[in-house]
């Protein structure tokens, strides 16, 4: 699990690093706070966002509104603001849950637990992008009336393209998340799987679903 951390108290970013690193997920930052960094956060892949209100020269309920038009990902709001307004700002900007500074690390480990089991896509049957639709207990993947089954492999890497629509996805990050999940695939054995699966797509009628990006990787 990765979790973004958006917060510009070096300080207080630095602690919160280390403590959910301790829990074992991924940590990736946001330091630079001198541009708009909605565009930075939506390019970042995450499975959950740790967002400050009191940004300089931006606002977290209106960089969460924003995120909101393109992602589900779980917002939780950690901030030194205390008053219900702010709260109820919080649940209306689409966050999922607050937390006010100084917080108890436990009941914030436990809103982070709570808020990745809510959103972890494996609770739901079924992935949707566009007019496919990627079935997550029966490992087929259908379009209009046709369907067809794919192979754990096959399977693994359309997962995480349904996981990231719209995202360019190069070769190395997706190695490096299979790798990560116990599908130990090199370089070949990738190649291999993608043109198995862009030939079952071909079958449902969708042959150009996953675009190459040249010099860059893979897109659907």
């Amino acid at each position: 699990m990765i979790i973004l951390i958006v917060e510009d108290d070096a300080r207080i970013r630095n602690e919160l690093k280390k403590l959910l690193q301790k829990e074992n997920y991924k940590i990736e930052l946001i330091k630079d706070f001198t541009k708009d960094i909605t565009s930075e956060i939506k390019s970042i892949s995450k499975s959950l966002i740790i967002l400050d209100i009191n940004l300089p020269n931006q606002n977290g309920f209106d960089i969460c509104k924003k995120i909101r038009e393109q992602e589900n990902v779980p917002i939780i709001f950690v901030t030194s603001l205390t008053s219900e307004e702010d709260e109820l700002k919080s649940i209306l900007s689409g966050g999922n849950d607050f937390i006010t500074k100084p917080y108890n690390t436990s009941i914030l480990l436990e809103k982070i637990k709570r808020a990745l089991k809510e959103h972890d896509p494996i609770q739901y049957k079924e992935l949707k992008v566009k007019d496919v639709t990627l079935d997550l207990h029966l490992s087929i993947v259908k379009h209009n009336d046709k369907e067809v089954e794919l192979t754990r492999n096959e399977f693994h890497i359309l997962y995480y393209f349904f996981l990231n629509p719209d995202k360019i996805i190069s070769k190395e990050e997706l190695l490096d998340y299979l790798w990560n999940e116990k599908y130990y695939l090199d370089d070949n054995i990738l190649n291999v799987n993608l043109n198995r699966l862009r030939k079952k797509l071909e079958e449902i009628d969708i042959p150009d679903f996953i675009k190459n990006v040249r010099g860059k990787g893979y897109q659907i």
